[in-house]
């Protein structure tokens, strides 16, 4: 099939190159704008109680806010603010409220009735309503800039600092984040690419080629993905983007690297360019296909998920690498049938050479001499790092995560944390709603119960009651951060106190963001219990649908598994030990999960399949590894080593959350090129022998020349 589809693409080479230039213009021009979620309530399903509790507010307390924006207030010189002060502060906010900025509904002064203004008198806090149902424009944004903008200017010429927090802040600092976010990622990955490749392959033009043909997939995938998600109205993620870069850029390199290697050998083995391509498409093709199908099944599964974020990460990931292993397979041939090779490879006269005892020849005959010692050693690393793992601690701040530490919404949330107000800029609701009128006689020992709950700093009272006097809602000031895991906690508690003291015929809902990141974790769990086993059969089964085998999909995706929890106990070391991180940020087992474990599999995927061309053509168990290694080694090492470098791109980002996944996926990389597919994998193929083909071993010859005591020629066609 392969073979046909290479001499199809070299044939009608430059009708292809056409194609994907058409389809790329075409989905670019009328593909819609892809809009992005910042609120974590948007990512989880109606049925969780934070989601319920906050329809429960709209419908009773359609009047009552949560604050949108929180202005900071505190004196340049750092001292106590005085009743000049607080008089200036009153101007400022009455300034803000009369400028009627476009979706600002409300601004509320500091008080002290409202616990606004800090026990030690050095900052105030007021609170400004925002239409949340702009929450996804850049109009909700631009209402931040503006408060930003306007609050400055008024508070000109007095003794005030003024700063503008809380979601709407945090939305505008996270939007120009992740615009610098992108733009590192891609320049540093182009760069990465370009100056590897080139070096591997000692050409100019050979570097640039991957960068250059990703920019059509690309094209082709966005536009893709923002119709799809339009369409199926997904939620968009904030960083989405960034991953989606290094997918296309990663992967494409990726293939693009299985096809050149196998290109390049051709040509060595006297292929003319053009029989030399479609050849190489027939070599490598199944396991690029193969390759693609599990990391696309990997993705896929996430719309299983019952967060919003994966739901829809899952379908654009998936859409990016098929597109791109299309690509692979058709557009990067059809460029290499068309462009001379000396010109690929100028200004290098050796590429035609292949190199004398070369250094993955060497850990060939090593794996193949010594199998058990390799399997033990790497095996064994494996699982020392995956035992570090039990010490991973989530944590689910995300905003202050994604951003640098002087971004002025986190600059004000740190303020508000010094002065202990944190719980009073984010409060907690309970609810305590029903059928008909409540038992008012009963509220105030329900109150009681909620205040005895450990982590509880206060509870309005007495709370307000809807119109139709069927629900109250308790105003629950926590003592911790919002987003913080102690916060967390005290929400399970205060749910299950809620729950327990509710008066008869009525229910408790606990909403706010700390009810919507316990459900989050949750639901996490709930993912981690579904989409990962499904996940694995679906890859098992495609790896043994290519290899023809039951027994080999087994052991590599055992390999992957030791390869996912390792990569997580050296995360856990790295910023958890060695590093001062309360924790890791919650969704890095996902990530974790989608790229090493899901493009990992490529590597052992291009291995195995060499290994199995080695045994089908004569050869012992032990020799097939090591001429697997000879000529499939260099491949797994250089796209290892690029993939490996674009995700610590990441690590320029200048926030938590991308130096952890840029950590974590490269680092996972290296364990699935570098000590999975190059020495495990191989190591175990070679021990267990012809039984690692089962029951496809019939196929298999029974012995290799070196069983009689030959030297095994090369074979026809072999460099």
């Amino acid at each position: 099939m392969f073979h046909r589809l290479g001499h199809f693409v070299v044939k009608r080479a430059w009708w292809v190159i056409a194609a994907w230039v058409v389809a790329a213009v075409a989905l670019t021009a009328f593909a819609p704008k892809m809009s992005a979620t910042t609120d974590e309530a948007d990512f989880l399903p109606k049925h969780y109680e934070a989601i319920r509790a906050s329809a429960v507010q709209e419908d009773k307390f359609p009047a009552e806010f949560s604050p949108g924006a929180v202005l900071l207030f505190e004196r340049t010189d750092g001292g106590a603010l005085t009743d000049a002060d607080r008089a200036d502060i009153a101007k400022v906010t009455k300034g803000l409220d009369d400028k009627h900025i476009p979706l600002v509904q409300q601004v509320v002064a500091p008080s002290a009735e409202t616990h606004t203004i800090s026990q030690d008198g050095h900052y105030a806090m007021g609170a400004v309503a925002i239409d949340k149902t702009k929450m996804q424009t850049d109009e909700y944004t631009d209402a931040a800039k503006a408060l930003r903008t306007e609050g400055k200017k008024l508070t000109e010429g007095t003794a005030l600092k003024y700063q503008v927090g809380g979601q709407a802040a945090v939305s505008l600092d996270q939007k120009e984040a992740s615009s610098a976010t992108d733009a590192i990622t891609f320049v540093a990955t182009v760069v990465l690419i370009v100056g590897i490749v080139g070096v591997i392959f000692r050409g100019l033009l050979v570097g640039w080629l991957p960068v250059l043909l990703a920019i059509v997939p690309m094209l082709t995938a966005s536009g893709l993905i923002s119709t799809i998600t339009e369409l199926f109205h997904l939620k968009g993620s904030t960083i989405a983007s960034a991953i989606q870069i290094v997918v296309i850029l990663g992967v494409g390199t990726d293939y693009f690297l299985f096809l050149m290697f196998r290109y390049r050998e051709r040509l060595r083995a006297g292929d003319d360019r053009k029989s030399a391509v479609a050849n190489g498409v027939g070599r490598v093709g199944e396991a690029i296909a193969s390759a693609a199908g599990a990391v696309t099944v990997a993705f896929a599964v996430l719309l299983l998920s019952e967060l919003g974020m994966f739901t829809s990460l899952g379908p654009a990931l998936s859409i990016s690498v098929v597109v791109t292993a299309l690509a692979s397979l058709t557009l990067f041939p059809a460029v290499l049938a068309v462009i001379p090779a000396k010109a690929t490879f100028w200004p290098g006269k050796k590429w035609m050479e292949e190199p004398k005892g070369a250094r993955f020849h060497r850990i060939g005959v090593f794996v193949g001499r010594r199998p058990g010692v390799v399997a033990l050693v790497s095996g064994g690393l494996l699982a020392v790092l995956s035992l570090a793992g039990l010490g991973y601690q989530g944590t689910f701040d995300m905003a202050k995560s994604m951003m640098p530490k002087d971004a002025e919404s986190m600059v004000v949330t740190d303020s508000l944390g010094k002065a202990h107000m944190l719980g009073s800029a984010d409060p907690t609701h309970v609810f305590l709603t029903a059928d008909g009128k409540l038992d008012t006689a009963a509220l105030d020992g329900f109150s009681a119960k909620l205040g005895e709950v450990p982590g509880v700093a206060s509870v309005d009272t007495p709370p307000r009651i809807s119109k139709d006097g069927s629900t109250a809602d308790f105003k629950v000031t926590l003592k911790d951060s919002a987003a913080s895991n102690a916060a967390i906690d005290t929400v399970a508690e205060l749910r299950t106190a809620a729950h327990a003291a509710a008066p008869g015929g009525s229910e408790a809902l606990v909403g706010g963001t700390s009810a919507v990141l316990k459900d989050i974790n949750l639901a996490m769990t709930h993912d981690y219990k579904l989409v990962f086993p499904i996940a694995g059969v679906l890859i098992l089964l495609i790896l043994g649908l290519q290899l023809r085998s039951v027994v080999a999909p087994w052991y590599l995706m055992a390999s992957v598994g030791l390869g996912f929890a390792a990569t997580l106990g050296a995360t856990t070391v790295a910023f958890l030990k060695i590093g001062s991180q309360p924790g890791l940020m919650f969704m890095l087992p996902i990530f974790i999960y989608l790229f090493v474990v899901a493009i990992g599999t490529d590597y052992n995927i291009l291995i195995i399949a060499r290994l199995r061309e080695e045994a089908r053509e004569g050869r012992s168990p032990r020799k097939a590894a090591e001429e697997a290694l000879r000529h499939a080694g260099p491949t797994v090492a250089a796209a290892g080593f690029i993939l490996a470098a674009s995700f610590a791109t990441f690590m320029l980002a200048g926030n938590v959350l991308f130096a952890e996944l840029g950590f974590a996926l490269a680092i996972g990389i290296v364990l699935a090129a570098f000590v999975m597919a190059m020495f495990f994998t191989p190591s175990l193929t070679a021990l267990l022998g012809r039984k690692a083909w089962w029951p496809g071993h019939g196929a298999m010859p029974d012995h290799g020349p070196e069983a009689i005591g030959e030297r095994e020629p090369e074979p026809a066609g072999r460099a």
